[in-house]
């Protein structure tokens, strides 16, 4: 089944509104195996809705919509909608009185014109509005059977749990085959060299597998179609083992959580802990590691140490590397790590230090430069990062996400194949010929 989303609302068009029930209505309709080809905004002007619905039928099995069901005049969807299907409204008293009761229970008087909100299909189904007063609907072509329309209402506290709640085990229905889906989370390659490894896994036709790119990771989602649930997901278990022979350890979770959670339950798992010192992430990292739960139990001390007087007093940072290598430098990083760890007496250190732009940087240290630092006892491990041509946010991000994974790395006892290993009294020296090893 091939399927349209058709969000109605000029608010949407003009920006005023982000159209986050698209997102999720694609999810949803991937996860039951329905290809969303197209999707279009149209304002609430009766012309260009009629010519977008006229269009979207013409190419489309199933049309999911999004707002236009309120109370006003321009909201026309589903009068639209039921002459394009050859159907026809008709008063629903019951529809009202529940309308009246929602006002109600809101001490307030239902205003007249919502009794617009009670007209359903002759010929389609309503659809219950358990968070809202209108009801959503079902269409189906009279001309040619086994196409539909499905309106849902425009705000996403009554849109997602209707679609949920009726429309997805409806949809399900339709087909005789089950979909289960699992994803990868992936680090430590980009989205290129990952299709270069995997390539020929992504031309399945059951299971199937889609890359989709986040910052500093990549995630495959793995669908399969069986008789049942049992059955698909056991083909995505087994299809999965092919990227792990392929990716290796740089795949750290299957349908889990954020890599901030991965390392939280690694390190807690082993009694371990970890500081961290930061720089040009300000404090980035140890918010995300303190937003999981549990985390207290981990997460030893966090410093913020942006001027080079505080490294010094607060990290035991050298003055002399400082003055020689200055605060961007694999030297510093290394330092602040260590400093950090001895501090907090932690199992692990994390030192990161960069320019995050826009502005500061120089033809020799250029803005996105970022050198991200992790120790134990006995190695300091340091990551040159070029984050080029990236907002400030961006640099940001992806600095503190190389930062968790070199602590995954360390907490598990994987190799940290991005880094280059120094004792932990020896000089963390990179020269600045050194290319960064990963894909940023």
């Amino acid at each position: 089944m091939e399927a349209e989303i058709i969000a109605v609302g000029t608010e949407l068009l003009l920006g005023d509104i982000l159209n986050t029930n698209a997102q999720f209505l694609s999810r949803e309709l991937a996860s039951l195996g329905i290809s969303v080809h197209f999707q279009t905004v149209v304002g609430d002007n009766p012309a260009r809705l009629q010519s977008v619905v006229d269009l979207a039928r013409s190419r489309s099995d199933l049309l999911v919509f999004s707002g236009g069901l309120g109370p006003t005049d321009d909201d026309l969807t589903k009068e639209t909608v039921a002459r394009a299907y050859g159907d026809s409204l008709r008063f629903d008293e019951e529809e009202l009185e529940k309308i009246r009761a929602f006002f109600t229970a809101w001490g307030r008087t239902m205003p007249e014109n919502n009794r617009k909100q009670a007209m359903v299909p002759v010929h389609g189904r309503k659809i219950p509005n358990d968070n809202g007063t209108a009801p959503g609907m079902v269409f189906e072509d009279t001309r040619a059977p086994g196409k539909y329309a499905v309106l849902l209402p425009g705000p996403p506290k009554e849109n997602q749990p209707m679609f949920l709640t009726y429309v997805k085990p409806w949809l399900a229905s339709l087909s005789d085959s089950v979909l289960h889906s699992m994803t990868l989370r992936v680090t430590g390659i980009g989205e290129s060299h990952l299709e270069g490894k995997i390539c020929t896994l992504l031309q399945n036709e059951n299971p199937t597998a889609a890359v989709y790119a986040k910052t500093s990771e990549v995630l495959i989602r793995i669908t399969a179609k069986a008789g049942t649930e049992e059955e698909a997901a056991r083909m995505c278990a087994d299809y999965a083992v092919h990227f792990y022979d392929a990716l290796g350890d740089c795949v750290y979770a299957a349908d889990a959580g954020s890599l901030e959670e991965v390392v939280v339950q690694a390190l807690t798992e082993r009694g371990q802990t970890v500081a961290t010192a930061e720089s040009c992430t300000g404090g980035l990292l140890s918010q995300r590691i303190t937003s999981v739960p549990g985390a207290s139990a981990v997460f030893a001390y966090g410093a913020c140490t942006y001027s080079n007087e505080i490294k010094e007093k607060m990290l035991g940072v050298r003055h002399e590397t400082l003055e020689q290598y200055g605060a961007v430098s694999s030297e510093t990083a290394a330092e602040m790590a260590r400093g950090v760890r001895a501090a907090a007496g932690a199992d692990f250190g994390v030192g990161i230090t960069g320019i995050a732009g826009p502005g500061g940087g120089t033809p020799e240290k250029p803005v996105g430069l970022v050198y991200v630092a992790a120790c134990d006892k006995e190695n300091v491990y340091v990551e040159k990062l070029v984050v080029a041509n990236r907002p400030r946010e961006t640099v940001r991000a992806c600095s503190a996400h190389h930062a968790l994974e070199l602590v995954r790395r360390l907490s598990l006892g994987l190799p940290q194949v991005a880094c280059t290993a120094f004792r932990a009294d020896e000089e963390a020296h990179l020269s600045e010929a050194d290319t960064p090893a990963r894909d940023v």
